[in-house]
Parts: C-alpha cells; sequence; structure tokens
C-alpha cells in the first residue's frame, strides 16, 4: 500500500515540475569554508548475547472422532454452489 501511494505522489510530483518553464537568472557560488581539527565522538557498546539455535520436538496431537448418523439422506454439504 506505501508503495501505490509513494508512486502515485511522485508521479503526481513529475507532473508537477514537467508544466514548469525554470529559467536561470544569476550564477550560483558556493561559500568558502575553512576546517580546522576537531573530533569524532567515541562510544563504549555492550551488546546482549544472544543465542540462536533449533531444537527438535516432539508434540501430541489429539486424535478427532467424528460420529456420522447411519440415516443421513442427500449429498454432503461442501459450501461449494
Amino acid at each position: 500500500m506505501k508503495k501505490i501511494i509513494a508512486t502515485a505522489f511522485i508521479g503526481a510530483a513529475s507532473l508537477g515540475l514537467a508544466a514548469c518553464d525554470v529559467d536561470q537568472t544569476q550564477e550560483g557560488e558556493l561559500p568558502d569554508v575553512e576546517v580546522e581539527g576537531g573530533n569524532l565522538p567515541e562510544f563504549d557498546v555492550e551488546t546482549a548475547d544472544v543465542e540462536i539455535g533449533t531444537e527438535e520436538v516432539t508434540v501430541d496431537v489429539p486424535t478427532v472422532d467424528v460420529d456420522m448418523p447411519d440415516d443421513a439422506e442427500g449429498e454432503p454439504v461442501t459450501g461449494n454452489e
């Protein structure tokens, strides 16, 4: 659903931009920037120990016994008509 909404938004934005006529009226220029030194922060991270594995387990499944009456008439109902 999110992909459909995103696609519709991008399509509408593309049509909106295609309807515009853009003319550059002045040249641009990047600013002069001086950078000196600096430090990145340091972190100590302790993560949890996670163990992943598989285990074979036997599950007891109950047996279902259905008693049908002997005098059942007609055809069984399947829900498909």
